[in-house]
Formats: structure tokens, sequence, C-alpha cells
């Protein structure tokens, strides 16, 4: 072996040889027949030496996006020339995927169980087997997200932009809104920070959906972070126009409850004061409250669902220090994706 190879690569018990690929199937847990229930991690292990980038989806079992994004992203003929390795998990909680679920089954968010330990409840274990089986082995993690139920999200990353590192991989992604986002307790994000693994979140579209652009951002996303860290070659034409960064966000909430008619969508350009919707009784005949936007910014997140309770989320507004300029890289950005963006060879995109 030349002083330039790689060294074969151990997960999960399993030896990995430069140039080859595994499907490691990490056992989980048992379902009550006694069904053993694995999660399937996927490595990609490169002739040459480089960084080990986990890519991993639905901690949240309802957030599908991210699945796709990694089935294309490994049928990708570029990972030939692969330096480092790619460790990709596809669905992190099994449970919640099977049942649809965002959830556990006694109800917990795996993504508030991190670290974990290995004789807590069935989150803490499992965190506690994702961290110490495959985090520990990786130097960078990009995790991948969606909206929740009825809620879309604007392709964009969330990222811990005190870390030089975290924030050098936020812009390589390159979508146009990046959220200085605080790392919250208990997240996959925080224990990886901690132990100094670089890491961004990208969050786009809606629970329990598929949708094209976004996974189509998504995969190009991944690649281009791959990129900057040299794991493969560089595009011939390699320039990535610099995100806006949102130091802050606002949430906006129902007043009463009732029928809620947004004016609105993801992506939308917001000045303070400015109308957003209306919530009415389905029972009255009148207009109803109007909705007011708080403050100026760009729409990254918006409640989808007709019925709302007071209190509820119906927008979230990311603030910006130039919102038109922003607002203008993302009409270029989204009407070039779905023309530009990678695909697959051979393989039809899907229609919502």
């Amino acid at each position: 072996m030349s002083a330039s190879s790689a060294k074969p690569f151990e997960l999960c018990g399993q030896t990995i040889k430069p140039g080859s690929r595994a499907l490691i199937e990490m056992p989980a847990a048992q379902l009550y027949t006694n069904t053993p229930l694995h999660i399937p991690v996927h490595v990609v292990h490169g002739r040459q030496p480089g960084p080990v980038l986990l890519v991993c989806a639905a901690i949240h079992g309802d957030e599908l996006n991210g699945v796709e994004i990694i089935r294309r992203l490994l049928q990708f003929q570029q990972l030939k020339r692969l330096k480092g390795t790619l460790v990709a998990v596809p669905v992190v909680n099994v449970f919640g995927f099977i049942h649809k679920s965002r959830y556990l089954p006694d109800r917990r968010d795996l993504n508030r169980c991190f670290p974990g330990s290995e004789a807590g409840s069935l989150g803490s274990r499992m965190a506690w087997l994702f961290k110490t089986e495959i985090l520990d082995n990786c130097s960078h993690a990009i995790d991948l997200h969606t909206g929740a139920i009825n809620r879309g999200n604007l392709p964009q990353v969330r990222a811990n932009l005190a870390s030089d590192a975290t924030a050098e991989m936020a812009h390589a992604f390159g979508v146009p809104v990046v959220m200085n986002s605080v790392l919250r307790e208990g997240t996959f994000r925080e224990v990886a920070e901690e132990q100094e693994v670089p890491v961004i979140t990208y969050e786009a579209g809606e629970a329990l959906r598929f949708e094209e652009a976004s996974i189509r951002i998504g995969v190009r996303g991944v690649l281009n972070v791959m990129r900057h860290l040299k794991m493969l070659p560089a595009k011939r034409s390699s320039s990535v126009r610099e995100p806006t960064v949102a130091q802050s966000s606002q949430w906006v909430r129902a007043d009463k409850d009732g029928s809620f008619r947004p004016l609105v969508g993801l992506g939308a350009r917001v000045r303070r004061g400015q109308s957003l919707g209306f919530i009415s009784s389905p029972f009255a005949d009148d207009d109803g409250i109007e909705v007011i936007a708080p403050c100026s910014g760009i729409l990254v997140g918006r409640n989808h669902l007709p019925l709302v309770n007071e209190g509820e989320a119906l927008f979230h507004i990311a603030r910006f220090e130039e919102v038109r300029e922003v607002a203008e890289h993302l009409e270029e950005f989204t009407s070039n994706i779905l023309e530009d963006g990678p695909v697959v060879d051979g393989e039809p995109p899907i229609v919502s």
C-alpha cells in the first residue's frame, strides 16, 4: 500500500477496503414480535485518504426528502473518484419511518435525546447507538430535515456560524438562505459540535411529502460540500454565489381559532405591517381578523393547514439586512434548479 492510499475503514465491527462499498445493517432494537430492527448504513470508502462525511436523514421518521436525497447521492458516478469516506444513513429513526411518524413509539423526539445512554429510554439508547457507532467515526456531518406535517420549509441551511469550519460548510452548500441557528440541548447538532465535528442541517419541504426541487437542491448541496472538503474533484465552473445569513427570525402565530386563508407563499418578501392572511370562523359571514407581519424579511416557513388553533405557528420570517437582494437571489435560484439541478441518468423527476 502506497503512502497516498487509504487504510481500510472500520464501522460497526465491519472492515471496508479502500475503493469499495458496503451496506451495513446496524442492529437497533426489536419489534414486539421479536423481529430484529436494523438501521441500514451505506459506506463508500475511497482509494485515497480524506474526510469521513456523515450524511443522515429521517432522525424524524416522517421527514422523507432526505431519504430520497441519499438514494440519489449514492448513484452518482463521481463517487468512484471519492477521496475519504462517505457514510450515508437514509433512515435513522426506523421506528418512526415504519409508522410514518416524527416520533419514537414512546412519543419521544429522537433529536432531543442526544448524546443518550446505554441504559436510558428507547430514544436515549438509539441516540447513544447512533453517536457511538456512527458519529464518533466521522469528521464532518450533514443532517437532512423537512418541516413538520402540514408545515413547509423553504430550502435553507441552519448552522452554528460561530464555528469557522461549520460556517464554511454552510456557505459551500449553496442555498441562498443560511440561518445562524443556536444549538439546542439534546440535538444531534449539539453533540456533534461538542466533539468538534462540523455539522450543518438542510431544511426543505414538508413531512410525508417528496418535493423534487427540494431534493435536487439537497443533492447538489451535498455534492458541493464534498467538493469543498476535497472529497470530489472541483467542477470546471465551481463558483458558488455567497448565501445571505439571517441572524434572527420570528414566528407569526394565530391570535384566534378558525379557518386560515394565507396570502403569501414560501420565499416571499414581506414588509412590516403587510397583510399575510386572514383567520375567520367557518360559520361567520365576515372576513375575520387580519394576520399582520411583525417585521420585514423572507418567508422561510409556512403552515399549510387551513384549520388553526389560537397560538399555532402560521409563518416563519427570517430577517435580513438586504431583503430585496435576498428575494431576487431566491427567485433566480428556484427558477433554475429544475433545469440544471443534478439528476440521476435515466430517472424522470418526481411530480407532486
